[in-house]
């Protein structure tokens, strides 16, 4: 069959609904999933595949296409219905029984858009190095054996032993009452958040709670702060101890203070991170070579041992499982649990910043400005055309520096750094710089834009 290649991205598959995405390339996924897992020599007796929905219109028949091709492939079917991808991971990992899943889902892509996440049983996606490009061919190719037997499908509601297994992590009677602000984006969060936050003594306003894939108030997407100003009005108008938000398949968070300020990303990861310190010391932790090194020095004085991983989900999945890391942290809001079978989980998220809160005698606003002793220009994207071309020219250009080649360019000084790479899901260049002093930092954010723009 016929699809554009671009739709088979880094870490997931994603694209158009008109034009793009096909119930044919639906049903022909479900299928190549369990050849490819075969070809892992996943062994299938009395196992079965979790396929599972976010809130778009067209995400219910992209559904039903996904599980009939798993069933003509002979394989039974779990279907949890209308989940987030951190609840959707979790019945992926959390039984012996599920050997891996799909998704359909386009994160916080606009409503024209869908896709599908593809989920090993130990939890880790299927992405550009762990067989995204043959889950591509297979796709492509549409050749299937035919099977005498197909297929069963079950329902299964799997919240009870999620919402137990949260709660094991974080117990509810760590957390004291607060008054907080949660915006859900029209996303998935209410599946699950609503349900939790019920067995706590917080009183909580929701903004959008109900899911929308037509996202008709804002874009869900916490990393951009423009979708924020509704919850940060709303958190100073109720006086509030914090606003909560999350994207659209409820596997980012974002944090905004009682102040109405919204929390950098590294302290958002920064912050639970020292709460699991607490707990876990001399644990090993991850981060993405993006974040602030503030956070970095403040886990290793709390007794971390701390390493740098490539930016992405898959990456950075992978790495945990190879070195046990306890917790990684993304700039991209995205925060990874090993106790979570090392993916994401907002939920769990929420109960850490609720149990830190509950511990401390000071606010969400004192608490990560204690961090906040760098200068961070923030994530900024130019769209170029010729990424290696300017990535060669920053290479020459800051030569003298200490250069790492882990994911793009990583230049290091004694007052600074700064990280340019393309990025996995976007047509830009990413750069972050982040400086000792603000006047540092504005001016060597001002000497590589130029150069990165220069013809």
């Amino acid at each position: 069959m016929a699809f554009p290649d671009h739709i088979f991205k880094a870490y997931d598959i994603r694209g158009l609904v008109d034009g793009e995405l096909t119930r044919e390339l639906a049903y022909n996924l479900g299928r190549a999933f369990v050849v490819f897992l075969r070809e892992k020599s996943v062994k299938f007796e009395s196992k079965k595949i979790v396929v599972g929905r976010d809130m778009r219109e067209t995400s219910i028949i992209f559904q039903k296409e996904v599980i009939r091709g798993i069933q003509d492939e002979g394989l039974n079917v779990v279907d949890v219905g209308l989940v987030s991808t951190p609840l959707f991971n979790f019945a992926c990992a959390h039984y012996d029984e599920h050997v891996g899943g799909i998704m359909v889902t386009a994160s916080h892509n606009p409503a024209e858009y869908n896709g599908f996440k593809l989920t090993m049983g130990d939890g880790l996606p299927v992405g550009k190095n762990t067989g995204m490009d043959r889950m591509r061919e297979l796709v492509q190719t549409g050749v299937f054996g035919e099977n005498d037997i197909a297929g069963d499908v079950e329902q299964k509601d799997i919240f009870e032993d999620y919402k137990k297994k949260i709660f094991s992590i974080v117990s509810r009677d760590v957390i004291k009452p607060f008054k907080i602000v949660v915006d859900a984006g029209n996303g998935m969060a209410k599946v699950s958040l609503p349900k939790i936050l019920k067995e706590l003594p917080v009183k909580v306003e929701y903004l959008y709670l109900e899911p929308d894939g037509t996202f008709p108030n804002h874009e869900a997407n916490p990393l951009k702060e423009e979708t924020l100003r509704d919850l940060q009005k709303k958190v100073l108008e109720n006086k509030a101890d914090f606003g909560f938000a999350l994207d659209g398949d409820a596997d980012r968070v974002g944090l905004v203070d009682e102040k109405g300020q919204v929390v950098p990303a590294s302290f958002v990861g920064g912050l639970v991170g020292l709460e699991i310190l607490r707990q876990k010391p001399k644990s090993y932790m991850l981060y993405d070579l993006r974040i602030s090194r503030a956070v970095v020095d403040m886990w290793e004085q709390a007794g971390a041992m701390t390493e740098m991983s490539m930016v992405g989900h898959a990456n950075i999945k992978a790495m945990m499982k190879k070195t046990k890391a306890e917790f990684a942290a993304e700039l991209s809001l995205h925060l990874y649990y090993r106790d979570m079978y090392d993916v994401e989980c907002s939920d769990l998220s929420l109960l850490y910043i609720l149990k830190i809160l509950s511990k401390s005698n000071k606010s969400l606003s004192e608490l990560w400005q204690e961090m906040n002793t760098r200068f961070h220009s923030g994530e900024i994207n130019f769209e170029v055309e010729d990424k290696v071309g300017v990535l060669e020219k920053l290479k020459d250009k800051y030569s003298d520096a200490e250069i790492n080649y882990l994911d793009g360019l990583l230049f290091t000084y004694e007052d600074y750094w700064f990280s340019a790479r393309a990025s996995n899901t976007e047509p830009v260049l990413r750069l972050n710089l982040e400086a000792k002093t603000k006047e540092i930092m504005e001016e060597k954010v001002g000497e590589v834009n130029k150069i990165i723009k220069e013809k």
